[in-house]
């Protein structure tokens, strides 16, 4: 699916793998290359949007980071923004850059600003003319520890309505006021693999997007209650409720009545759903005929524990081979009413084939099982922390 020069196509899947595992794809390049690509042939500006960062000697990540840097010492303009919430966490590489002349980096507390949530969105912009989104994080561990999955984005549209998200919450993050902009609701067509495409931004959370109507979750429950023949859907974690307990029925309630009208609904979802209070709805949630629920296993790497790796954590749905979903969020309300999250809804059968064929190469795998209604489920201790 590669393409060089100006035949790069609008869109492009982009992949992160678990080494040791069967998961890689031939025909989707990796983000560890990618984005040091994407770094380099930044002429202008580069705005970087993340979760947190956190880098490691010798990893993957660390070409990024030095990309970055290059790219500050050729007088590119560089603008990172990072979630306050993990800074004390992770604050070793955004000091790093800090120290950078060129770059300036901003923290936004996303809870005050928003009225609870967090930074969850992993993207950056290059020269306003392409974007990265993905479910990777800047995280050393996303690049060769992990199943992730993004896209590089050449839709001028599309990468404008993350270049103002990004404009607003840049400006947020110290109190500042959030530009004006124009609205990009989209769909915008794109080329992908020799045909075109229809691009639509999807962001979240409500009440904090340049552009209402680019809200996410409506469009994904209207996704879902258009399906025909089939929902695949994958994500880390899913959760009927919100952080506080609170009621989220409106995408469980739609892959209901997609698989009471017949529909064959498919759910993977991380091992990390183990633990009580979230293993108990994905057991009732795979009690209705037609709707499936697997739980997927990395094993754990040759070399040791790694925490917070060795996992499933793509994002994304395929709906009836035609019409598909790849963003940030996973599926619970606050991922959609209070944080910060950027998307894209695809409609075309070459773009929706091909992440159909990534869900069914991972249901298949000796590292999903069916969740069992009846068993009691032991979480995986994802820190190794006893």
């Amino acid at each position: 699916m590669r393409a060089s020069g100006s035949e790069r196509p609008g869109l492009e899947l982009v992949e992160s793998s678990p080494v040791e595992t069967t998961l890689d794809h031939a025909d989707i390049p990796d983000a560890w290359q990618v984005w040091p690509e994407m770094v380099k042939g930044a002429t202008r500006t580069l705005d970087v949007a993340q979760f947190y960062v956190s880098n490691a000697p010798g990893s993957r990540l660390e070409p990024v980071i030095q990309a970055i840097e290059v790219a500050a010492d050729r007088g590119v303009k560089v603008r990172v923004l990072a979630e306050e919430k993990f800074y004390a966490q992770y604050p070793e590489t955004l000091e790093r850059l800090a120290k950078r002349p060129g770059i300036e980096v901003r923290r936004l507390d996303t809870a005050k600003v928003f009225g609870g949530g967090v930074l969850h969105a992993k993207y950056f912009v290059v020269d306003g003319r392409e974007a990265y989104l993905g479910s990777q994080n800047f995280d050393w561990r996303a690049l060769e520890h992990i199943q992730e999955l993004g896209l590089r984005i050449r839709v001028p549209e599309v990468v404008r309505s993350m270049a103002d998200i990004f404009e607003q919450d840049w400006a947020l993050a110290v109190g500042a006021a959030a530009p004006r902009t124009a609205a990009v609701s989209g769909p915008f067509p794109a080329s992908y693999a020799g045909s075109t495409v229809h691009v639509t931004p999807a962001h979240s959370p409500e009440g904090h997007l340049p552009d209402p109507a680019t809200w996410d979750l409506p469009k994904l429950v209207k996704l879902i209650d258009g399906a025909k023949r089939s929902v695949r859907v994958q994500l880390l974690t899913y959760k009927a409720k919100s952080r506080d307990g609170g009621p989220f029925p409106e995408l469980e309630d739609a892959l209901k009545r997609a698989a009471a009208r017949g529909v064959e609904v498919r759910l993977l979802v991380a091992d990390w759903g183990k633990r009580k209070g979230t293993i108990e709805g994905l057991q009732a949630l795979h009690a209705p005929p037609g709707l499936t629920v697997k739980l997927v296993t990395i094993p754990r790497w040759s070399g040791g524990f790694i925490p917070f790796a060795r996992v499933v954590h793509a994002k994304y749905m395929v709906v009836d081979g035609e019409q598909a979903w790849v963003g940030t969020s996973n599926w619970e309300r606050d991922y959609f009413t209070q944080s910060r999250n950027v998307g894209v809804i695809v409609e075309g059968e070459a773009f929706a084939n091909q992440l159909e064929r990534f869900f069914q190469d991972t249901w298949t795998s000796p590292y999903a099982t069916e969740v069992d209604p009846k068993a009691t489920y032991t979480a995986p201790n994802i820190s190794g922390t006893p």
